[in-house]
């Protein structure tokens, strides 16, 4: 009786190929425990300034990294996130002012079932179209829901918004203390951390790959067996749920929702994050973020009221997609590689 030869090759591929992938995740969690260290240790070094600013970046990076699960991942270039922005901020307001005493927990439930409810209908509609189509098609929904936030002054507010008592910061048998400064940082910090770990799991899942499919080769995907529209609703839902924790931890930062929150504008500047931080990276858009609201500071703190800072902003943008087109972190990732 004879056996098959074992090749020997292959197991030893195999196990370089297992080692690497282990290398390749201890760097990561080195890295991630780093960079968490350092933002725990930022309020506690930092001017009030500064470490209001931290905390806004975290925010807006939040927004920037939900969206880019569907411009990176999926392929789908949405403006409509300051639609799902807005309303989770005007949930957490409504919460927040009918609810006596204020309840956080009761804030980030609402603010996420508005930005949820928002991102169902403009998934239900704009996922049937592609391209340019479907980027129009959540343009035109952010517009929507912005002029009946500006309209519908009686419960919105109108222009001037609503503004609210900031909760206290509530955790069952454990803490219970007003915000400040430092708490509302590290609080904002563990949300960010936390949305970042499961949209870097969903990505990495098998749904995750199929949207991948979606991205590269949307007829192939479809023509497999994969219903793509179903896959890119869920990637919307999902999507639109993370930018309304964003907003709503935007509203409860600031103590305010406005309807400027709810402009398409909005949207674009996320982009613009995607674009500046490195698309279909997740931590990208976070370092976009920062990099533009603090380039954005720096100029205006330079140039003062009477230049203004926003040319040589977008002159910068300009050069960078000309000579960074993978944004900074892929070209940090290039440069090391080499």
């Amino acid at each position: 009786m004879t056996t098959a030869p074992v090749d020997k090759t292959s197991s030893v591929n195999q196990s370089s190929f297992n080692k690497t992938r282990l290398g390749h995740t201890a760097v990561f969690w080195i890295g991630f425990c780093v960079v968490m260290a350092a933002l725990i240790a930022a309020p506690l070094v930092l001017p009030e300034f500064w470490r209001r600013l931290i905390t806004e970046i975290l925010i807006w990076g939040l927004l920037a990294m939900s969206s880019d699960l569907l411009i990176g991942y999926t392929g789908m270039v949405s403006f409509g996130h300051s639609a799902f922005f807005g309303l989770g901020m005007y949930g957490a307001a409504g919460a927040l002012l009918i609810v006596s005493p204020p309840n956080l927990w009761l804030a980030i439930l609402f603010g996420l079932a508005g930005a949820a409810g928002a991102a169902l209908f403009v998934a239900y509609f704009s996922t049937r179209l592609r391209d340019i189509y479907f980027a129009i098609t959540t343009l035109i929904f952010s517009q929507i829901f912005y002029v009946i936030i500006f309209t519908w002054t009686a419960v919105t507010g109108g222009e001037n918004g609503l503004i609210f008592t900031r909760p206290r910061l509530w955790i069952p048998f454990l803490y219970n203390a007003r915000f400040n400064s430092t708490t509302m940082h590290w609080f904002v910090l563990a949300v960010v951390a936390g949305s970042y770990l499961i949209l870097r799991r969903v990505t990495q899942s098998p749904f995750g790959m199929v949207l991948q499919s979606i991205r590269e080769n949307e007829p192939r995907t479809r023509a497999i067996g994969y219903r793509v529209e179903s896959f890119k609703m869920v990637a919307v839902m999902i999507s639109g749920l993370f930018a309304g924790l964003a907003g709503v931890l935007y509203a409860i930062q600031n103590e305010f929702a406005a309807p400027d929150f709810v402009y398409f504008l909005t949207s674009g500047e996320t982009v613009i994050y995607n674009v500046m931080g490195g698309i279909g990276t997740l931590v990208g858009p976070i370092v976009g973020a920062g990099f533009f609201h603090l380039l954005r500071e720096l100029l205006s703190r330079f140039f003062g009221d009477q230049f203004p800072y926003l040319i040589p902003l977008g002159l910068i943008f300009i050069a960078m997609i000309i000579f960074l087109p993978q944004g900074i972190l892929g070209f940090a990732r290039r440069w090391l590689n080499r």
